[in-house]
């Protein structure tokens, strides 16, 4: 790699130890990261042209970083038009940052009703933690988006950050 996509990532893991420093809780972490994901949101440049295709049938994700000690990881996540996952929730706190493009999310609660959505554009950075953390992601736009995703986890060993799927036609 390059002195120009190492860099930006080499802040973020910077910043990200100084946020989980402090040993908040999840929810607090998670605005904590927000905050230097924030001050330090790369470009799509973090990754190469080919992965920034995509793939088809489901969203490609990228790992970036895996702190040593397993206390996070930064992975990016390239959704090509179309692309959504299932309604799921996290086994830890998540921040997210949209590098390119648009990602609709929307919030359920626990009874799998629609309580929120939103349009993330370029430079909008969310966070969350459990519980309260049931969301599907989409890509509604014609245009290939790509995320930057901070788990509080380390994703390589965990294989995943989600903790459960959910099926909404069978609460309806």
């Amino acid at each position: 790699m390059s002195a120009i996509t190492i860099q930006p990532v080499e802040q973020l893991v910077a910043g990200v130890r100084t946020a989980i420093d402090d040993h908040a809780d999840w929810s607090t972490t998670a605005q904590l990261v927000a905050d230097q994901l924030r001050a330090h949101l790369p470009g799509p440049d973090i990754l190469t042209p080919e992965q920034r295709l995509g793939t088809p049938g489901r969203a490609a994700s990228h790992t970036l970083h895996v702190e040593p000690d397993g206390s996070f990881s930064i992975t990016a996540v390239v959704w090509r038009p179309g692309q959504i996952t299932r309604i799921h929730d996290h086994t830890t706190w998540c921040v997210f940052g949209v590098v390119q493009g648009v990602e609709h999310e929307e919030v359920f609660d626990a009874d799998l009703n629609l309580i929120g959505h939103s349009e993330g554009t370029v430079g909008d950075v969310n966070g969350f933690a459990p519980p309260g953390d049931i969301h599907r992601v989409h890509n509604t736009s014609d245009e290939i988006a790509i995320t930057l995703h901070i788990y509080g986890t380390d994703v390589t060993r965990v294989g995943s950050s989600v903790r459960r799927c959910y099926d909404l036609s069978a609460t309806r």
